[in-house]
């Protein structure tokens, strides 16, 4: 009668935001097959997409922010619901990777030609540019959790140095792995292994991205002074997507790289 709850859960107040961001999507879909098409303002038609989507994370994220830390809705029972959240996205993550991996296991285990990698392509060396990006990763998943040890001892400085190297690392990544692909002796539409290869490795550059973009937010809320040690599944959720991505680059350098290109 008061007009508070009763109860720990949090419900949501109606929002715009699934909705626009549901037609933002549409819209970039329709754009984009436009342009692979060559069709009349198809990138224009993309691009408004795309920006739509970015506006809409924007807000979203913002809407999310206020509901945290200065409307006091994340109880420990929320934080507890929206981690269970995030480990089933994760999970449709790998059903992602696992489907990748099925179908160059596909090709390489059993090769039209019987010859694996095909005889014309060359594939990169394992132990050269790849091995490198794998280190730059290794290293940001220990940059990462030093931040999140950083940040339970409620040491600000420490969090925000690690979440920088982090952030510069995952950018470095992203620029190896561009100029790996700029220098590649072998197109997507070249044929099964370049397809599945570049599915695969692209895919999960474009994680290591939305990733980068994960930890940058994370800065700015941290520099804002909106983690504690007891409420900060913002920067946990981030942490995970992070190290989730480690791992899956472990499993393509091993499978797509080394083995796969003996």
């Amino acid at each position: 009668m008061s007009g508070g709850h009763s109860h720990s859960y949090h419900l949501v107040e109606p929002s715009p935001w699934p909705a626009v961001g549901a037609m933002a999507g549409f819209i970039t879909a329709i754009g984009a097959i436009m342009y692979m098409h060559e069709m009349n303002f198809g990138g224009l038609i993309m691009t408004v997409g795309f920006l739509s989507i970015l506006f809409t994370m924007f807000m979203w994220w913002r809407d999310v922010i206020k509901e945290a830390e200065y409307q006091g809705h994340h109880t420990p029972i929320v934080q507890l619901g929206m981690r269970y959240g995030m480990i089933l996205f994760i999970a449709s993550e790998v059903m992602f990777f696992l489907a990748f991996f099925w179908a160059f296991f596909d090709a390489s285990l059993y090769p039209d030609t019987g010859v694996w990698p095909p005889a014309d392509v060359e594939p990169f060396p394992a132990f050269d540019l790849p091995l490198i990006n794998t280190m730059i990763l290794l290293l940001s998943g220990c940059t990462v959790t030093w931040a999140h040890a950083a940040l339970l001892k409620g040491d600000r400085k420490s969090l925000m140095n690690g979440l920088v190297l982090t952030i510069l690392l995952g950018a470095i990544f992203t620029g190896v792995q561009a100029y790996e692909y700029q220098h590649a002796s072998f197109g997507f539409t070249d044929g099964i292994y370049s397809s599945t290869f570049y599915l695969a490795t692209g895919f999960h550059g474009f994680h290591v991205l939305v990733g980068t973009c994960f930890l940058i937010v994370c800065w700015f809320r941290a520099r804002a002074g909106h983690f504690t040690p007891e409420h900060h599944f913002g920067f946990e959720a981030a942490a995970w997507y992070w190290h989730f991505v480690d791992v899956v680059w472990l499993f393509l350098f091993i499978c797509v790289y080394w083995w796969g290109g003996r």
